[in-house]
């Protein structure tokens, strides 16, 4: 066999080297782990399009409310100011962020143990707690177990219900509805006699509604409303919780929170949440 000299070789070593130059970009790119939304030029927000006070669309892609305020503070401070903002249903908003369809998820997305095995969490950027609506003329119901033999809509996508018909077995009647604003159309016309999840949630509709509508003011959980991004972004979530720090300590989450909320009659917390923690 003939020996390898350096100019045989010579040829194969330049191919060699043009391989590797090619394939560097692809492994300095990633370390295997999802996409990072710290990586993103843009960053698109599911939000709610229905829910007054927490994220209503108002016009083909604007959409308004504290959800949405969070989410546009949120990705200045992490370096991508560029954001485009999508309808996020409580039905959809898991299988958006799955797909890729969106980069995070603003929109009262509670943290639960059932969630979090899908979708990674920030947060929670504020801790809010179920109470129940009712039309304003209905007195009887002082408390959620005041809702026995009652008709309790039942958004699709969200776990609200659960907490009234199965965590505390309280027996109602559930009326299904596509989105909490379609729960509330069937509150007013009568379909429904309740409608029971955040308060930040029913505080919006209320205020919307006037005097139509009756918080019944008897929380009874606490709801750690979270950012949700693809699974396994801990660089992206960890980021994000420095920013709703920051938002807590130099307190644009209270003029926020006032702005959207300070005439609702909730009292409001204005102190940094306690973390969840990012898996």
């Amino acid at each position: 066999m003939r020996p390898v000299t350096a100019r045989t070789a010579g040829p194969l070593t330049v191919r060699t080297a043009a391989a590797l130059l090619v394939l560097l970009p692809a492994a300095a790119c990633g370390t295997g782990g999802p996409p990072s939304i710290l990586d993103r030029e843009t960053l698109v927000i599911g939000v709610k399009p229905d829910q007054p006070g927490l994220g209503v669309k108002v016009a083909e892609g604007r959409y308004e409310g504290f959800d949405v305020d969070v989410a546009t503070e949120v990705a200045r401070r992490i370096g991508v100011p560029d954001v485009r903002f999508v309808t996020a249903l409580s039905s959809t908003r898991q299988r958006l962020i799955q797909e890729g369809t969106v980069d995070l998820v603003v929109a009262t997305y509670s943290i639960t143990p059932e969630n979090r095995s899908k979708v990674t969490f920030a947060g929670p950027y504020y801790v809010a707690h179920q109470d129940t609506l009712v039309r304003a003329g209905d007195r009887a119901v002082g408390n959620v177990r005041d809702l026995k033999g009652r008709r309790l809509c039942k958004a699709a996508g969200s776990n609200s219900w659960r907490r009234v018909a199965e965590e505390r077995r309280i027996p109602v009647e559930l009326v299904p509805a596509s989105s909490y604003g379609d729960c509330l159309a069937k509150l007013r016309s009568g379909a429904v006699d309740a409608v029971s999840t955040d308060d930040l949630i029913l505080a919006g509709f209320a205020a919307r509604d006037g005097s139509a509508l009756r918080i019944v003011n008897a929380p009874f959980t606490d709801e750690r409303l979270g950012i949700g991004m693809r699974k396994g972004d801990l660089d992206g979530c960890e980021a994000v919780n420095r920013a709703i720090t920051a938002m807590y300590q130099d307190g644009t989450a209270e003029r926020l929170l006032r702005r959207w909320f300070g005439g609702s009659g909730l009292a409001l917390t204005l102190t940094v949440p306690q973390f969840e923690g990012c898996a």
